[in-house]
């Protein structure tokens, strides 16, 4: 019994002090080399084998025009006027990554989005398709059988669907053709560039770098840090994995609130503060009831008609405000803690998080998406 008890003061204790624990990171996790980069690819191309859900062709003549042309180049040539009808096919777009040093032969995946009116891509195959870069130059070709993770069935009036069936992936679809001449680092050195802009962080990046490689670091700006590097390209290699295997604590972000107007979500971050104010909150609540009055002619009139004519009541209620004061220097949990005793939803978080600011009294961005 008792050293189940020293278990649980020391659970405790550990408990307490992890909060003030800073974890450090790899510098592979807060920055990446400049010059390696992925490349987006885009392409148009056709989805064929759909069983009867493809485009209606009456609504989307490019697939028709679409269809005509690959059987063109084929060999296959329709009579003048012909009238398609097909149900089977869908224009699709088809989009893929490139990632860097991606080799001509590699494979890499790709997602189809359908960009007519078919109703599913399940089942469909994605004919040969060229993805081309930014410079209109064809980098990769795709093609393959798309799966898609929703299913969806209709009968009789009635339909029922599960997850999204217009858009589907190509499990390694995309074969490289072309390849992206990728340099690491420019002449002697090798930039590291932070994944956010903090001119703490970069300080500290160079003093971990400087502590194993001496007066090896220094900072660009307050996103970039210039690493000199050997000039051999085994050895530079080796060297920058060993820099982004480096441990750095980064610096703590500014203090802001995200609030997302649309769905009322809201999100603070642990430097948020408060300096002394005292917020009132109430309810003003509006309530509007609507009932059908039948006025009918007397039972022996000889003319007249039953109309039916609607009353509304409108009734305004207002709850009583509570006013909760906030203290200094008060940290994220007091905040939520506060706001919420006050009765306070996500909603109205939106208005007194407005107000706080508009006061002075919140010490961060309040950013509204």
């Amino acid at each position: 019994m008792r050293r189940i008890n020293k278990v649980f003061v020391w659970i405790l204790i550990l408990g307490l002090l992890l909060p003030s624990i800073s974890i450090a990171d790899r510098i592979k996790d807060l920055a990446s080399i400049q010059g390696v980069r992925n490349n987006q690819l885009i392409g148009y191309g056709l989805v064929v084998g759909l069983d009867g859900s493809g485009d209606m062709t009456t609504q989307t003549p490019f697939t028709v025009q679409s269809v005509i042309s690959m059987l063109g180049q084929l060999g296959i040539n329709l009579p003048p006027g012909t009238n398609l009808q097909l149900r089977n096919v869908a224009a699709v777009m088809v989009t893929a990554t490139l990632p860097a040093f991606a080799k001509p032969g590699q494979q890499i995946d790709v997602t189809v989005s359908s960009m007519g009116n078919a109703k599913s891509l399940r089942g469909g195959t994605l004919l040969m398709t060229p993805l081309k870069g930014a410079d209109n130059q064809v980098y990769a070709m795709a093609q393959g059988s798309i799966l898609v993770g929703g299913i969806g069935a209709a009968a009789g009036g009635s339909s029922v669907q599960v997850n999204h069936l217009s858009v589907g992936r190509i499990s390694g679809g995309g074969l490289v053709e072309r390849e992206i001449q990728t340099s690491v680092g420019q002449g002697d050195f090798v930039n590291l560039e932070l994944n956010s802009t903090d001119f703490s962080t970069v300080n500290r990046i160079v003093e971990a770098i400087n502590k194993i490689y001496p007066s090896a670091a220094a900072a660009v700006d307050g996103r970039v840090v210039q690493v000199k590097a050997p000039a051999d390209n085994n050895q530079r290699i080796t060297f920058i994995s060993q820099i982004e295997s480096i441990d750095v604590i980064p610096a703590k972000a500014p203090a802001k609130v995200i609030v997302n107007s649309r769905t009322g979500s809201v999100v603070m971050n642990q430097s948020v503060t408060l300096e002394t104010s005292a917020v009132a909150h109430g309810n003003l609540s509006i309530i509007i009831n609507t009932e059908p009055v039948i006025s009918q002619p007397g039972p022996f009139a000889q003319r007249g008609e039953t109309v039916v004519t609607q009353r509304s009541q409108v009734e305004i209620r207002t709850d009583e405000g509570n006013l909760m004061l906030l203290p200094n220097g008060a940290d994220l949990g007091e905040v939520v803690k506060a706001l919420t005793a006050i009765g306070a939803t996500t909603q109205d978080l939106l208005s007194i998080l407005q107000a706080l600011k508009a006061a002075g009294s919140l010490r961060a961005d309040l950013e509204i998406i």
